[in-house]
């Protein structure tokens, strides 16, 4: 473990000497409980947060709970509008119900699409109305090239943040709502039977990790949010864009290893600070990094275009079955409609 250690500080430490990757993205490692930032690279560049626009989802939910409006032994339907969203998503019928806490799970751990429908209208009576609630929270805390506007992170032009403003919602959520942090480090629930397991693959190899939600959509890339806690010290790290669920793992990992081999008396004098740093003047706009992503859904990955050619020749030689293999995926060439957190393929359903 010791030697893993090392080499991840070695990764980063090539990164802060001036090699990082000339495609790199936007990145950032802080203290959530003094905000101090360790590590920032274009943190304010405005970019898809997929489904780490459910840690806000779950954050009204939780304001909700605390005002009275909800419990989580409450039980709440599933509706026609939940059960049209595409995967990742429990699928539920219309009419069938999940306690609260259920929900809550279900989002955080599952990255359930259908069930953050199911919460917004338990909450709000619509979605609509609970983007409201959504969107005035992002005001109060401070985000301000944040947007939302649907609950999940599904793909739409409209919803945008950045990597300081992921961090200022991250850390609001487990400094206002300490009593839910196990469900940010839980690998997986059960809901009946059917186990549903996180895309988080820190929480099953990085010691101390304990949070918090990841995200992935072809224009966003592999994003995520990752908490992990050492001797009493937490450390979160926000990595957005990467190509893989493995590249997103790998690079997080790297940013809290740092942390937490480099954090020492110096930090004393670290006067950066998410909410005090000026807003860079070279922040970028909203950009899509699709042609950068090696999942079978996002365009044109080769191995995918040699499924197409392939399926082309069964399909004339009659074997019509063959046509649609291997690229099944319904959501595969249109991003407005791509699929957030779902596995595109054999091998990303190993690492995401």
């Amino acid at each position: 473990m010791q030697a893993r250690a090392a080499g991840f500080a070695t990764i980063i430490l090539t990164w802060l000497g001036g090699m990082a990757p000339a495609l790199a993205n936007p990145t950032l490692l802080f203290e959530p409980s003094t905000g101090k930032v360790l590590y920032a690279e274009d943190i304010d560049d405005v970019w898809y947060p997929a489904s780490l626009t459910k840690i806000m989802t779950a954050y009204v939910a939780f304001q909700a709970i605390k005002e009275g409006k909800l419990r989580l032994t409450d039980k709440i339907p599933c509706s026609l509008v939940a059960t049209l969203q595409p995967p990742s998503k429990v699928g539920l019928k219309v009419g069938d119900q999940l306690t609260v806490e259920q929900a809550l799970k279900a989002i955080i751990i599952k990255s359930a699409n259908d069930v953050t429908i199911m919460l917004a209208e338990a909450v709000a009576g619509s979605e609509t109305a609970f983007l409201e609630r959504m969107n005035a929270a992002a005001q109060r805390l401070g985000m301000t090239r944040t947007h939302y506007n649907n609950t999940n992170g599904l793909p739409d032009p409209g919803q945008l943040s950045s990597a300081r403003d992921l961090a200022k919602l991250a850390r609001a959520i487990v400094t206002e709502f300490p009593e839910y942090a196990h469900y940010w480090s839980m690998p997986d629930m059960h809901i009946g039977k059917r186990r549903l397991g996180s895309h988080n693959a820190l929480l099953r190899t990085f010691p101390g990790a304990d949070g918090l939600k990841t995200g992935f959509t072809c224009d966003s890339g592999y994003n995520v949010i990752a908490s992990a806690t050492r001797d009493g010290r937490k450390l979160m790290a926000v990595v957005l864009g990467e190509s893989s669920g493995n590249e997103r793992a790998i690079r997080s990992a790297a940013l809290l290893e740092y942390g937490f081999e480099m954090y020492d008396w110096k930090q004393l004098f670290n006067a950066n600070n998410i909410d005090t740093m000026p807003i860079a003047a070279d922040a970028q706009d909203v950009k899509s990094v699709r042609t950068t992503v090696a999942a079978w859904s996002c365009n044109d990955h080769p191995r995918k275009k040699a499924g197409h050619k392939k399926a082309k020749v069964a399909k004339k030689k009659g074997a019509a079955a063959a046509a649609k293999a291997p690229d099944d995926d319904a959501f595969s060439t249109k991003s407005a409609v791509a699929p957030t957190e779902k596995p595109q393929s054999s091998a990303e359903a190993k690492t995401d």
